[in-house]
């Protein structure tokens, strides 16, 4: 999982300093609610702040992953939820205050630091989240899944080709969606949609 996290990072840092970063900054994204320059903050976040939680002190207790989301306001809440939108809103009021120039400097400072303090974690080190922890190898996964989906999301954004993620990030992506799938479907309709294109629903989106 440390070796996921930190490959999809410097896969993430290599999208953020595509000249089309600049140009689009201010344009809508292929979210709705997030400029260009939101999403690559939003997707920056996910190196840089990982920095600071696991430069803090460690947590006492954690908690599943999947209970990491399940217990999360904006875990399937749609995204026009109050949690949804107060996190399209941070993005936006953070890349008003940077330049694609100085997130990508900031990522790749992030990145150098990270790659000498994320293998010497302690395996049983809880990253301390508020509400709750998580071990370290956990909340590494949920930092994964978010590379990998928001990697996506800019580069259909800047109408560029998604960059080859590493394949231990990808399946660990997969496997954590699919099992929040499972959550918010229930786990027939997730196999009728994997197995059975007849009788498949119309979504089994698990964010």
């Amino acid at each position: 999982m440390r070796s996921a996290f930190l490959d999809a990072s410097d896969t993430a840092a290599g999208l953020l300093r595509d000249p089309a970063v600049t140009a689009r900054w201010g344009e809508p994204s292929a979210l709705p609610g997030f400029t260009v320059g939101g999403l690559a903050r939003h997707l920056a976040n996910q190196v840089t702040r990982t920095v600071t939680l696991l430069a803090g002190p460690p947590g006492e207790a954690a908690v599943p992953v999947l209970d990491h989301f399940t217990g999360a306001g904006w875990a399937g809440s749609g995204r026009d939820s109050d949690d949804n939108v107060l996190i399209r809103t941070r993005g936006e009021e953070a890349a008003v205050l940077t330049s694609a120039a100085e997130l990508t400097a900031e990522v790749d400072a992030a990145l150098d630091e990270l790659r000498t303090t994320v293998p010497a974690q302690h395996p049983e080190r809880i990253v301390d989240l508020g509400e709750w922890g998580l071990t370290v190898d956990d909340f590494l996964l949920t930092r994964v899944l978010e590379l990998v989906v928001h990697v996506d999301d800019l580069a259909v954004s800047l109408d560029v080709p998604a960059p080859q993620l590493p394949p231990e990030a990808v399946t660990a992506t997969v496997e954590l969606l699919g099992r929040l799938a499972v959550w918010r479907h229930g786990a027939l309709p997730v196999v009728r949609a994997l197995a059975r294109q007849e009788r498949a629903p119309a979504s089994i989106a698990a964010l």
